[in-house]
């Protein structure tokens, strides 16, 4: 992929770069490559999440951004400095990462301000900042408690806290959400964007959610086998996928097999009926038939999971109304098919 910001950005005023990446590599002994020569643009200030399956390259990616695995080839710009081979003290950059990695035996307090200490920054000075961050964090009054005291979001606090006492130009952050429960998933996420933008900050956010990358992202990248598939904002490659791979992945998505070649279309956007309705479809461009192998109920809505020719796996996404006035059983033989204005064009889905 051509080194690029969204199509977003590139078709507003040009916008200055926090940090980009050129041919970045990553082999590892014995030959095997996870990230292969990929580049990329962030914009300063964005949220940018870096998106893809386990093992795709998208933690390599971000180790290598934050200095904390080496570079193969290739080279990282930090607002047009290189920071390639810098040690990651020196770069620019902090990392939050995974399991937030506080010292069990130090206060909040004294977890934010320990890398100043590492610095020999003054100790009034130190905690001063220490305690405005944790303010800022919302964790003030609890400056005193050890990491055990805290909750996982507490903890996530003092974690984002530690990060940012530095001043970093780029804050990475490495699934941050992921050891929480699904409820305080949402509430830190909505948290993380809001500090993200009163900050001022660029965040750049490894995650495996898709629902978590378009709820946080200005720009999402969606990584596999060490590569970038596709760049753009969350409604671009969510409405406008490249390639099989990403609309698979992103979810939501049916790839089927037409006469006229591989086309894509949102499970929202197909119809169904009973195999036995002859209803003239007269804005239909392509149906078929398809046996039901699946029904969830997702409470606005039901998950209809069918197999159709040659075992093609597709879901529709059913209004619970629409399902409650017609509901469909497993076994039960439909009709599907969908509209021209609903189809993702053969030339766009190519594998």
């Amino acid at each position: 992929m051509n080194d690029s910001l969204s199509a977003d950005a590139r078709r507003s005023s040009p916008v200055p770069v926090a940090i980009a990446l050129h041919a970045l590599t990553k082999r590892y002994v014995g030959g095997s490559t996870a990230v292969d020569s990929i580049n990329l643009s962030i914009a300063v200030g964005s949220y940018c999440c870096l998106l893809g399956p386990s093992g795709c390259g998208k933690s390599t990616t971000l180790r290598m951004m934050a200095g904390h695995e080496s570079v193969t080839s290739g080279t990282i710009l930090l607002e047009g400095r290189e920071i390639t081979h810098l040690p990651a003290a020196a770069r620019g950059t902090a990392m939050m990462f995974q399991s937030f990695a506080l010292f069990p035996h130090l206060s909040a307090l004294d977890n934010v301000a320990f890398s100043l200490k590492m610095k020999g920054v003054d100790k009034s000075e130190r905690k001063t900042r220490a305690k405005d961050l944790l303010d800022r964090v919302a964790m003030g009054h609890l400056a005193e408690r050890k990491p055990a005291e805290l909750s996982g979001g507490q903890q996530q606090r003092v974690a984002l806290a530690r990060a940012l006492i530095t001043q970093p130009k780029v804050l990475l952050l490495d699934e941050p959400l992921s050891a929480l429960d699904p409820f305080l998933r949402i509430q830190m996420r909505a948290e993380l964007r809001r500090w993200q933008k009163e900050l001022c900050l660029t965040f750049i956010h490894v995650t495996h959610s898709q629902e978590e990358a378009m709820a946080l992202a200005d720009t999402m990248v969606v990584m596999n086998h060490g590569i970038i598939e596709q760049v753009g904002s969350p409604n671009e490659v969510y409405n406008r996928p490249v390639n099989e791979f990403v609309a698979k992945f992103m979810g939501g998505h049916n790839v089927i097999d037409t006469a006229s070649g591989k086309i894509a279309v949102r499970n929202d956007q197909m119809q169904i009926a009973p195999a036995s309705d002859d209803t003239a479809r007269s804005n239909s461009v392509n149906s078929l038939p398809a046996t039901i192998t699946d029904v969830e109920y997702q409470g606005t809505y039901v998950l209809l999971g069918l197999e159709a020719a040659s075992k093609t796996a597709v879901s529709v996404m059913l209004p619970e109304a629409a399902f409650a006035s017609r509901p469909y059983v497993t076994g039960e033989s439909v009709k599907l098919w969908w509209t021209s204005a609903h189809t993702l064009q053969p030339t766009r889905i190519a594998a």
